[in-house]
Formats: C-alpha cells, structure tokens, sequence
C-alpha cells in the first residue's frame, strides 16, 4: 500500500515545501485548498502531488475530499494541517466575523478534518497528524486577540488529540512556527531585514518530517521552531 499525506493549506511557504518534502521522500500526496489555480500549477510542478478543492470552514467539503483522497490514493497514514487565517486586531476592534473566521480555519477545521481523516489513520501500524501553529498559541498580544485566542484553542485541541490517539499507535505532533516565513511578500513588507532574521520554509518541512520519524516511545508532542536572532 503506497503511503499517503494529506496537506491541508499549500499556499507560498511552508505548504508548498511541504509538498516538495513528502513527494521527495517517495509518498503520494494530496494536496488541499480553496483555489483550483493554486492546485493546477502544483500539480504541474510535483508529478506525485494530486490536488483536492476543500474550504476548511466547510465539514461537508472536508469529509468529501478526505473521502475522494482514500479512493483515488489509498487511506491518509500522515495528515498535516498547515491552514491558517490570522486578523491582528485589539479586542476592542475586533468584529465576530474576525474571531468566528479565524477560529474556524484553525481550530473547527482541525477537528473536523481530524474526525474525517481518523478512519484512514487507524487503518496503517503507524500514522501521524501534525499541525503547524504559532508562538500566538503560548501569548496574546494587545493586537492579536482574534489569533491568538484562535491557536490557543487550536493548540489544546491538538493536546486533546495527542492524548486521545498516542494509545493507538497515532502520532500527534504540533509545531510552533515563531518567527517570519522568507517570502516574496515578507521581504518586501520587511526590506532592513538580513537573511538569518527569516525562517527558511524548507526548514519547516524538515522538522515535520523528523516528527514522523520518530519512535513511540520518544515522540515529541510540540516542537519551536525560530531564528537565533527571533526574541523569545
């Protein structure tokens, strides 16, 4: 049975090195995300990569993707969750669309793309479900109330789940992305910054992929990832 991973959110960055990293490690992947363009030039650029349209506010669409994966590809034996949506606001003003929307990619989502993807997971020795988060799940700051309070929720359900799966030889990994992805649009926004200031995406992949290399009796449940130069 070919191995299979499931990455949900394969935008710029740490999706799309992602990809490159499971593809090169030899697993059929399936990619998902909202934009068709976004996919077709994917899978153009990664021969083993199969892209799935699927809006992580929407249970339907994420069961009917996850269950599209599993005929076309085989059962999920890794899933990462990589969607996120962040507004950087104060409480004060913040809207309820911007708490509601953000929780719902980075939280609702998770659990419903968990509760989807578990009967494929269970069916291999060895499976693993990763998320990727931020330093905003440990901290809120006065204009991150919508973030934070959403990927501190997000990182509790993510413990939740650890818990919960670790007997049934499910690995559950999350992965604290503290410092600025090396973007296009992140060194034009950030032009004074030098080169060690940024994380590197590929270096993100890395790190996911050892999580799911690991033994079970010396899993890593959470995991920092920054630049000597980030403050922490």
């Amino acid at each position: 049975m070919d191995k299979v991973c499931a990455i949900i959110g394969i935008g710029p960055g740490n999706g799309e090195a992602l990809v490159r990293r499971f593809c090169d490690e030899g697993y059929q992947v399936a990619m998902l995300t909202r934009s068709e363009d976004t996919l077709s030039d994917m899978e153009q650029r990664y021969g083993s990569a199969t892209g799935f349209v699927c809006d992580v506010t929407d249970s339907d669409q994420i069961h009917k993707a996850l269950g599209r994966i599993e005929d076309e590809l085989g059962p999920v034996q890794t899933l990462v969750y990589n969607a996120g949506a962040g507004v950087f606001k104060t409480t004060e003003d913040s809207t309820e669309a911007d708490f509601e929307h953000t929780w719902k990619v980075n939280t609702l989502g998770l659990a419903m793309a968990a509760k989807a993807v578990l009967p494929q997971l269970r069916k291999h020795d060895q499976a693993n479900l990763m998320v990727t988060g931020a330093s905003a799940a440990w901290r809120g700051r006065a204009n991150t109330a919508p973030f934070a309070s959403a990927k501190a929720a997000q990182r509790s359900l993510a413990q939740s789940l650890a818990r919960q799966l670790g007997p049934e030889n499910i690995h559950v990994g999350y992965l604290v992305i503290d410092g600025v992805i090396d973007l296009p649009r992140t060194r034009k926004m950030l032009p004074d910054k030098q080169d060690d200031f940024f994380i590197q995406a590929d270096a993100v992949a890395d790190a996911v992929w050892a999580l799911c290399q690991q033994h079970r009796s010396g899993w890593t449940f959470e995991l920092d990832l920054r630049p000597f130069g980030e403050s922490w």
